[in-house]
């Protein structure tokens, strides 16, 4: 099936002939997908019809994922000081105790 790419006022004019016909009618009408229909309705319940041009992520959603790879990098940079913390902190105790050392 071949991808079509539908503009901001086709969507808009799909949605309210959706809620004037009934949701089903219009879907098998226009060859869409129950998801995508949903998808678009979302978006322009949330964003408003400015939200249908987005195909993608809106700023919202992208500031939240930034925020959540800003987080991301700094656990890991605690991590990897925490394991540098406890590596150093072995090597310390096994010059100090050198009995207590595991020999293998």
């Amino acid at each position: 099936m071949k991808r079509r790419t539908w503009t901001k006022e086709e969507k808009l004019s799909i949605l309210k002939e959706a809620q004037d016909s009934g949701v089903e009618v219009t879907l098998r009408k226009h060859g869409l997908y129950p998801a995508t229909y949903y998808s678009w309705k979302e978006k322009a319940r949330q964003v408003g019809p400015e939200g249908l041009l987005r195909s993608k992520r809106t700023t919202k959603d992208s500031n939240y994922i930034k925020r959540l790879e800003d987080e991301l990098s700094l656990a890991k940079q605690l991590m990897a000081e925490k394991d540098i913390e406890i590596a150093l902190r072995d090597d310390l105790l096994k010059k100090k105790y050198p009995w207590a050392r595991k020999e293998k």
